[in-house]
């Protein structure tokens, strides 16, 4: 993509989808912690499905090691990989309030030390609870940035660097969420609705013709 584009590419995204949101379930930073961890290999759906129950019997990280692992479990068996995850998240509990005072730190290096929390979970908190400037980089926002060829990597970290570097700053607070939609929905993985897509007419991978069946620009 060239640079002249990104700055109406982003324009469009953010006409169309002014003040995008995650669309995990959560009531307060610590919620949104974990609803991310658990997100992992999993479905946004899945996990609002499982944390509703949960987050009525656990809010804060004392109630969560309260329910214990098999309280945790029972909660969360329908998400893939849920034993690993609720022994990460009970081991998580423990450390903020141990080393946080049972609250969310706001430091990446402090939240990548909580066992189960890795970049892009650390990138979506700092993002969503916080309003930093990050990017994570999940799978549709890796084929999102490599397909429309505007940070085009190999691995999510360079495609990070790539974004970052390349996103005009008056967009890099809502960045993250627009792209994670935009992928999602539009810019899929099979079948891309390139006929009903915003940003077309910017995109290195458009097929011909595309732009002009393209709905009108917001």
């Amino acid at each position: 993509m060239e640079p002249v584009h990104i700055e109406p590419f982003f324009a469009a995204l953010a006409a169309a989808n002014p003040e995008p949101e995650t669309e995990l379930e959560y009531k307060s930073d610590f919620e949104l912690l974990c609803a991310v961890l658990l997100s992992a290999q999993a479905t946004d759906v899945s996990v609002n499905r499982a944390t509703r129950t949960l987050f009525a019997a656990a809010s804060t990280p004392a109630q969560m090691l309260a329910l214990g692992l098999e309280g945790v479990q029972a909660h969360i068996q329908s998400i893939g990989l849920y034993r690993s995850k609720a022994r990460h998240l009970l081991q998580t509990c423990q450390l903020l309030i141990e080393r946080h005072g049972g609250q969310v730190p706001r430091s990446r290096a402090a939240l990548e030390a909580l066992p189960g929390v890795g970049r892009k979970t650390a990138n979506v908190v700092l993002n969503v609870a916080f309003g930093e400037p990050t990017l994570a980089v999940d799978t549709h926002v890796f084929r999102l940035a490599n397909r429309s060829g505007l940070a085009p990597g190999r691995t999510p970290l360079e495609v990070e660097h790539g974004l970052l570097a390349r996103i005009p700053p008056a967009y890099l607070r809502h960045a993250h969420n627009w792209l994670i939609l935009h992928g999602r929905y539009v810019c899929r993985a099979r079948a891309p609705l390139c006929g009903q897509c915003h940003v077309v007419a910017w995109c290195d991978s458009a097929p011909p013709n595309a732009a002009a069946s393209a709905p009108p620009r917001p």
